[in-house]
């Protein structure tokens, strides 16, 4: 399984995109128009053979505008990870009991949205691209990335999202729950271990308790990323920056 796209939510996606491109270089490959039944607007930008999303809800009944509200602000929203077979992890996750949300069984994409509360309170999907030899390349085809998306990649720095950090009440247990979820190993203390890239779960940080509060991006130089940090007025800090509710840590 890969970690292969992470879902920030923000009450204006704009100025967001606009900073990740004057500090990482992150480029908008994609405003995906099929996100409006949810009630959203979206871009979606490369970060090496990953990408980074952010959504911003456009009607009051959206659960994205619901969730900002429980968040109190800007936030990390969303897990997307890629197997060969989502279908088959839609049937043995609903066959435990988990629910599903949201759905897409197509010829070329298929994806499943689980519900927040049967991953600690993280909305997550697990999704398969059909025709592809190796997911694991790194610029395999990603459809929710739009058709051009290899024409917007990243500054040649940026190598790459290789963690998403979640905060949990009791980050041993839910690091066994989603290992179990996602047929996957509690490698270190805390952390599953994908075949590329790690979900790590730390105690919390704020009042919520829950979701996505940190992503890892390697980098070829991190003292540049932080200089273009500081230029842009951003919370800085020796391994990295914060920005839409999150911290981004260089590895």
């Amino acid at each position: 399984m890969r970690l292969r796209q992470i879902a920030l939510v923000a009450h204006d996606l704009e100025p967001l995109a606009k900073a990740f491109d004057a500090v990482l270089g992150l480029k908008v490959a994609y405003r995906d128009p099929g996100v409006a039944v949810f009630g959203l607007v979206n871009v979606v930008m490369p970060v090496g053979g990953e990408f980074l999303e952010i959504v911003q809800p456009v009607r009051e009944d959206a659960s994205a505008a619901r969730y900002l509200k429980r968040r109190n602000g800007d936030a990390g929203y969303m897990v997307i990870l890629q197997d060969h077979d989502a279908l088959a992890h839609r049937a043995r996750l609903e066959a435990a009991g988990l629910r599903r949300i949201a759905e897409h069984a197509g010829h070329k994409y298929t994806f499943t949205h689980f519900h927040p509360a049967d991953f600690d309170g993280v909305l997550t999907s697990i999704d398969s691209v059909s025709g592809v030899t190796d997911f694991y390349e790194a610029m395999s085809d990603w459809p929710p990335a739009g058709p051009d998306w290899k024409d917007a990649r990243a500054d040649a720095n940026v190598l790459g999202l290789s963690a998403v950090t979640i905060q949990s009440r009791d980050p041993a247990a839910a690091a066994t729950r989603w290992a179990k979820h996602l047929d996957a190993t509690v490698a270190r203390s805390h952390e599953v271990q994908l075949t590329s890239g790690i979900i790590r779960f730390v105690p919390p940080v704020d009042a919520d308790g829950t979701g996505v509060i940190g992503i890892d991006v390697a980098v070829r130089d991190a003292a540049r990323v932080l200089e273009a940090s500081r230029a842009s007025d951003l919370a800085t800090e020796d391994n990295g920056f914060h920005i839409c509710g999150i911290k981004v840590t260089l590895v």
